[in-house]
């Protein structure tokens, strides 16, 4: 895409933290992307777009629950890509099933009852679903786990993610609406601040300011970059594939006490800070991804040394700018 194209994106939750970099890398292109959100003010898209860059996002107010909200914008703007990342995490989730369902569920059957409705303007949705829809390790045993395996989520949002994957197969059969969900893992880089997951780029985050952090789990996870992430999410918007399509993601998969001893070679300020306690998390750490790369292409793999690195340098950039928020640290 280049400037000036006719393709307009819109992002729901992209205040969030992947909303926010599949933001940074539109804008970035020349393309003016719209953003959909009850609270459109978001730190983590200041932590990663300029302020000259934050005036080509157009910020449109509303709750993606509510499907006139969503349907008024995508006719007014005259949307034509919707990207929905919009969702409550594992931990909210758990501590409220139903609102939990209501945003992560029925969010989602309204991006695609919106779709149905502006057929005319709509040409792709892309999704986010999660590899928490595999659910634990023992149900698939300690090797690589092949595409098409049956899913055992364990955690209500797990069951949400499956869901939607469901119901994006029945709008396709039923309606002839093509998407791309895409299942990322762990995702880390700058403005990942919430879930447990976020372990390791608050590790990262701390190293920088000198201070002791606990990664509050162990075991093996598969930590994806967050720019290679976003990237394959806006190649999924642009590919012109029929079909309900599902692709996992995957980035380093690594044992959590290789991700610090990395993290420590990286920035040797780290060392002696980070450590790690706990279970491992209850989703199979080890994916197959070559349908993505069947159907997408080669897609962006920055080593885990890199986006360390790369995460570093923002850290301490922010730093220095006085601007880097260290109130995540506390949870």
């Amino acid at each position: 895409m280049v400037q000036g194209s006719s393709s307009r994106f819109l992002i729901t939750g992209a205040k969030g933290f992947i909303g926010a970099w599949i933001v940074k890398n539109l804008v970035e292109r020349g393309e003016r992307p719209w953003v959909f959100d009850l609270d459109p003010e978001s730190h983590r898209l200041r932590a990663v777009l300029s302020d000259e860059q934050l005036e080509s996002v157009t910020f449109l107010r509303g709750d993606v629950t509510e499907v006139e909200d969503l349907d008024r914008v995508v006719a007014e703007a005259g949307i034509t890509h919707l990207i929905h990342l919009a969702g409550l995490q594992v931990p909210s989730c758990a501590a409220n099933p139903p609102l939990g369902a209501r945003v992560n569920v029925i969010g989602t059957l309204n991006v695609f009852e919106v779709a149905r409705r502006r057929r005319d303007l709509v040409k792709r949705i892309v999704y986010a679903s999660s590899a928490a829809v595999f659910g634990p390790e023992e149900f698939f045993g300690r090797v690589t786990v092949p595409e098409g395996a049956p899913l055992h989520p364990g955690t209500h949002y797990g069951v949400f993610k499956q869901c939607n994957e469901g119901n994006a197969r029945v709008y396709f059969a039923n309606d002839g609406i093509s998407s791309v969900g895409l299942r990322p893992w762990a995702v880390y880089g700058v403005g990942r601040d919430q879930g447990i997951s976020s372990g390791p780029t608050k590790a990262i985050k701390a190293s920088v300011i000198g201070r002791a952090y606990t990664i509050r789990f162990t075991g093996a996870v598969d930590l994806q970059y967050v720019d290679d992430c976003a990237r394959i999410f806006l190649r999924g918007a642009e590919i012109d594939l029929p079909g309900a399509r599902v692709y996992t993601l995957r980035g380093s998969v690594v044992q959590v006490a290789e991700f610090i001893r990395t993290l420590e070679r990286v920035y040797p300020r780290a060392q002696g800070l980070i450590r790690a306690e706990g279970k491992q998390l209850p989703i199979a750490p080890d994916l197959d991804d070559s349908a993505v790369v069947r159907d997408l292409g080669e897609i962006p793999r920055t080593p885990l040394e890199e986006g360390i690195r790369q995460t570093v340098m923002t850290f301490e950039r922010l730093q220095r700018e006085g601007r880097l928020d260290t109130r995540d640290l506390e949870s």
